[in-house]
């Protein structure tokens, strides 16, 4: 996979140029990048760029309170939604029959589309029949790429978690690691047994998967620091969210340990640990493009049936982030974009 070794300029430009499509309104000539210049500044001025009917999206995941990649997630999805004059709804539960129930709850509000993750995707497999039967379609983001298709989902936009898992494996060994603590902060995820695994797989050293109760931050710094103290051959530490980062860091300074902290995602916080050094590594799987994407490839199906990714999912990562982007990611991160 593509990794960020040398600025995210890329990125940024990618970004901007999302920001700025719109179906039907961009193109090669010089009249289509002034439409797609006067569709960027139409939705940041909070105006739509587009005059297609006020169609009502629905998106429910399965994050718990106060998880600020979720809140990077409704960033770019309300910023789509601004763009293509969409009314935009957002639930969310960490409980899968809960989550199942709030997709339930927009379909009986009739929707025009539903955007939804399955990191429990068994409890969810009803609740999309339920979406097909009654017409709606279903765009899934984040997790649940191998039932994504299967469940009947126009297509899936993240990152594959296996590949991802495996980037980090390999990461590690090029910084000379020789056993990782996985921490697992949500029991029954899919995605997160995925991301270990893959780690697992590529990694030269040993890996060990944690066990914690994501809900209870005490719990998690206490749960790492008795394991770093047990431990010391441990030399790294990866966490699943950007959330749990700076607890892991907390958690080896408290029990005296030097085990890099590595971490999947990004935020502020994340970007500000790069910057000083406190972590050693983040794998970016761009949070805010999901959510935007997933409000304008249903707008694109609504309007025009167009459907990305040939049955295949969209990959908005992993990108493998140091200190070296870390100033770049930073200014991102504190407008809410990465």
């Amino acid at each position: 996979m593509a990794r960020v070794k040398t600025g995210v300029r890329a990125v940024g430009a990618v970004l901007v140029a999302v920001l700025g499509v719109t179906a039907g309104l961009t193109g090669c000539s010089s009249t289509g990048g002034k439409r797609a210049e006067d569709a960027r500044k139409a939705a940041a001025g909070g105006r739509a760029a587009v005059d297609t009917p006020r169609w009502t999206f629905g998106m429910v995941t399965h994050s718990g309170d106060g998880d600020t990649f979720w809140d990077i997630v409704q960033s770019g999805a309300k910023q789509a939604a601004v763009k293509d004059n969409i009314k935009f709804l957002y639930a969310h539960d960490d409980e899968a029959q809960q989550q199942a129930q709030l997709v339930d709850s927009y379909i009986d509000k009739k929707v025009d589309g539903i955007i939804v993750t399955l990191a429990k995707p068994d409890a969810m497999k009803g609740a999309l029949a339920r979406a097909e039967k009654a017409g709606i379609p279903v765009i899934t983001v984040n997790s649940g790429s191998a039932e994504s298709k299967k469940f009947g989902a126009l297509t899936h936009i993240g990152q594959d978690e296996t590949i991802a898992g495996e980037a980090v494996g390999e990461e590690l060994n090029k910084r000379g690691k020789k056993k990782a603590l996985c921490i697992l902060h949500e029991q029954g995820n899919v995605g997160h047994e995925q991301r270990c695994a893959g780690a697992k797989k590529t990694f030269d050293g040993t890996l060990q998967n944690l066990y914690v109760t994501g809900t209870n931050m005490p719990d998690v710094q206490s749960s790492i620091e008795a394991k770093l103290q047990s431990d010391k051959s441990v030399d790294a530490v990866v966490t699943l969210g950007a959330p749990f980062a700076d607890t892991a860091v907390k958690a080896a300074d408290s029990a005296g340990s030097k085990a890099e902290v590595d971490t999947f995602d990004l935020n502020e916080k994340v970007a500000a640990g790069l910057k000083s050094g406190s972590l050693g590594f983040a794998v970016d799987q761009q949070p805010y493009l999901q959510g935007y994407e997933a409000v304008d490839l249903l707008w694109l199906y609504k309007y025009n049936a167009d459907v990305l990714g040939g049955g295949k999912p969209v990959l908005t990562g992993p990108q493998i982030v140091t200190k070296d982007q870390a100033d770049e990611l930073e200014e991102y991160a504190k407008r809410g974009t990465r």
